[in-house]
């Protein structure tokens, strides 16, 4: 997911409840560098919108370890421009970025470049057994980054359809119907450029299962029927915004009618009142989630004692009681990568949110319905080309 809306943090102050899990013992990471004998300064770029989450986290370990860290200093960045930004700093031999929260766009754009550092292969990396602790898709998530990344947030995500009930008395069941509504309903149907929109992306992705496509995982040979899908859709859709929260604002204002949404745009933007409550959500026949995840990567030529705080910090990310924080206000719901992580171990204002926002049906829908990875790095950068060049630049 990108950044678009500005997000309320309700978590500032709030405690979490002890829970139930691994606690992971301090100095566990034998280095081959040794830890600094005096604070660094760590630059992190969030190109997820993940602080909305993760924030609180950084807060606890700058205060539990200031003999490690002096300082945190957090910027953002759209996804599609980062791996750029590292590679001409890498080049230059001047890295200034230490830490980067990304999603499968960026790691996998990342990846192609070869900029991330094989954080896995770190000799004795401290971190714990991450198949025993994940919930399962976000193992499988974690298998995406070929050790160039460690999860610390997961969602099952989308695709689903989101539509205001006054306007869209008959809301589509099936893509075919959504592409019948969008015809009849010329330039009231939206979303986002997929390469810069989680929704976006995950619609994209979703598709193929959607449609009955040869090979969901292949974009360039298997997607015949969601290309031709998306060209003719593409003939009543006004434009792309550039990121979810602008697509958002026109959804929420009236401007548009129905959009593609995940579990957590549609609760965040209800929690923060650009969307109006009353908004409904729908799945199409045929549905697989298409998950997601944020991942912690470390670009390459960060110096070795930046790395051995920053393994001692994603060590302590990954605790539950750190991991409860995830929840926040519905923005990556449910948000904890890590087994045994319940809302009630969340901070209080994220449980009265979800209580409000959220929807009793996502539950069931998590359990009943199944849960795909997104494409591989290679597949998905091809699927953001083809998407640019053939569907929007048509």
């Amino acid at each position: 997911m990108t950044y678009g809306i500005s997000r309320r943090r309700f978590l500032a102050g709030a405690g979490v409840a002890a829970g139930a899990g691994f606690v992971l013992p301090q100095g566990a990471f034998a280095q081959t560098a040794k830890l600094p004998s005096s604070p660094v300064a760590l630059n992190v770029i969030d190109a997820a919108g993940n602080l909305a989450l993760t924030q609180p986290i950084f807060d606890n370990f700058a205060k539990e370890h200031s003999d490690l860290v002096s300082r945190f200093t957090f910027n953002k960045a759209p996804s599609p421009e980062l791996p750029g930004k590292i590679k001409a700093q890498q080049r230059a031999n001047r890295i200034d970025i230490d830490l980067v929260i990304i999603g499968p766009d960026a790691l996998s754009a990342g990846l192609a470049d070869d900029i991330w550092t094989d954080i896995i292969a770190l000799p004795e990396n401290g971190l714990p057994d991450l198949q025993s602790i994940y919930l399962d898709p976000a193992w499988r998530m974690q298998g995406l980054a070929k050790g160039k990344g460690v999860v610390v947030s997961y969602y099952p995500s989308g695709p689903l359809i989101e539509y205001m009930p006054e306007r869209v008395r008959t809301p589509p069941t099936s893509a075919e119907e959504l592409l019948a509504w969008a015809k009849e309903n010329p330039n009231k149907f939206i979303y986002a450029r997929p390469a810069n929109s989680g929704p976006g992306r995950t619609f994209l992705m979703g598709l193929p299962y959607l449609l009955g496509d040869t090979d969901p995982k292949d974009p360039a040979k298997g997607w015949d029927k969601t290309w031709a899908y998306l060209k003719e859709l593409h003939k009543h859709i006004e434009y792309y915004p550039a990121g979810t929260g602008a697509l958002m604002k026109e959804f929420g204002e009236g401007t548009r009618d129905m959009t593609v949404t995940t579990t957590g745009w549609d609760i965040n933007p209800r929690a923060l009142g650009v969307v109006q409550k009353e908004a409904a959500v729908g799945q199409l026949k045929g549905f697989h989630w298409v998950c997601d995840a944020h991942y912690f990567s470390i670009p390459k030529g960060v110096s070795d004692e930046k790395v051995a705080v920053l393994m001692e910090f994603i060590k302590f990310a990954l605790q539950p009681q750190q991991q409860a924080y995830s929840y926040d206000a519905g923005y990556f719901y449910p948000g904890p990568a890590v087994k045994d992580v319940t809302l009630q171990m969340a901070p209080q204002a994220s449980q009265d949110t979800i209580a409000q926002f959220g929807r009793p049906e996502y539950e069931d829908w998590i359990a009943n319905n199944p849960i795909e990875l997104p494409l591989e790095p290679e597949a998905l950068v091809t699927a953001f080309r083809r998407w640019d060049e053939e569907v929007a630049a048509g």
